[in-house]
């Protein structure tokens, strides 16, 4: 992390005219600048951390427009398979259904040739 700039002058002035000791004011000084130092994220670090957020959710993105692509591939030939087979059970359903078809006229035929003969 960066360095921040903390007066610590300026704040141990302002806790000795609030009625702090001197020792005490010096402490409290250097216990805050410290804290700030160590924990206080900078613009700096801020700017840091947002460029390797947006890097990631970039990196994301790219991912998931290839697993996109390849799921769409995926679903095209799926869809291609279940194409073909949509169109060879109608084939056949309808073949089943010339032969059904065809099957009943020949019986029709052989019903009106029997009753023709009686």
């Amino acid at each position: 992390m960066s360095t921040i700039i903390l007066d610590t002058l300026e704040f141990a002035t302002k806790l000795k005219a609030g009625g702090f000791t001197e020792q005490q004011a010096e402490t409290q000084a250097r216990a805050i600048a410290e804290i700030v130092e160590k924990q206080l994220a900078t613009r700096l670090d801020v700017e840091a951390r947002e460029a390797d957020l947006k890097r990631d959710i970039h990196e994301s993105e790219n991912r998931l427009e290839v697993r996109i692509k390849e799921l769409e591939i995926s679903l095209r030939k799926d869809i291609e398979v279940l194409r073909a087979e949509v169109k060879r059970d109608i084939a056949e359903t309808k073949a089943e259904l010339i032969r059904w078809v065809v099957g009943v006229g020949v019986l029709q035929l052989t019903i009106i040739t029997a009753l023709q003969h009686f």
